[in-house]
Order: structure tokens, then C-alpha cells, then sequence
């Protein structure tokens, strides 16, 4: 292999948006993430509801049709 041309190799420090980091391998050394096993609703068995019925009404009122 060619010296000098592949990028430095070590620790790496992941951190999701929950506030959960974990240690890795990479040629970065920081990572951010928005969800993760700890907080992911698959993983954790909780789900979150969004407001589906608000925005039906929503939608609707914008683009209802004048008869």
C-alpha cells in the first residue's frame, strides 16, 4: 500500500439526540445521530401518536373544494 494516502484510523465518539454515546471505530471522530436502539419506539415498545385527525382536518380546510 501507498504511504500517506488512506485517512487516519481510530476511537470515535457516537452521540444520539436522546443523549446516549457509545465508543467506535472510524476515520471521524465524532458522529451525531437523531435516534437510536435506546430510544428508537421498535426497541423501545413505546410509540409516539401523532396527531393524524388534526391534520386531516387540515388539509382538508386548505384544500376544500368551493361547490
Amino acid at each position: 500500500m501507498k504511504k500517506e494516502i488512506h485517512p487516519e484510523y481510530g476511537d470515535a465518539v457516537v452521540t444520539c439526540a436522546c443523549g446516549a454515546t457509545w465508543n467506535i471505530k472510524s476515520t471521524r471522530k465524532e458522529y451525531k445521530v437523531g435516534i437510536c436502539a435506546k430510544c428508537h419506539p421498535f426497541f423501545t415498545g413505546k410509540q409516539k401518536f401523532v396527531d393524524t385527525a388534526g391534520r386531516i382536518d387540515k388539509f382538508n380546510r386548505r384544500y376544500k373544494k368551493e361547490a
